[in-house]
């Protein structure tokens, strides 16, 4: 299971935990994930992913997850949300043409 977030690519970062003597000890630093589902209005389904707590305010604030994902580059995404997208930009396309 991979510690990383799906919509935005944030994974584990390492540094030290500075003791009161200052002696350097490696540490890592994960993210704050969590597995939620997320609604897509465009395709009227469910998805479960793996995303920060900063991902999700992120998704608040672009104004969901449809318009998150089609704005999103495609080097930070995960291979679902990838497929995720192509969907969702599929469904719009085709809702525009009608």
């Amino acid at each position: 299971m991979s510690r990383r977030c799906e919509l935005t690519g944030v994974g584990p970062l390492v540094g030290h935990s500075v003791s009161h003597s200052n002696i350097k000890t490696k540490r890592r630093f994960l993210p704050s994930l969590r597995e939620t589902a997320l609604q897509s209005e465009a395709l009227n389904q469910s998805f479960r992913l793996k995303i920060t707590n900063a991902a999700l305010r992120t998704l608040d604030f672009k104004g969901g997850l449809d318009a998150f994902l089609v704005k999103a580059s495609d080097e930070k995404l995960s291979l679902r949300a990838r497929r995720l997208k192509k969907q969702i930009k599929a469904k719009i396309a085709e809702q525009n043409a009608a």
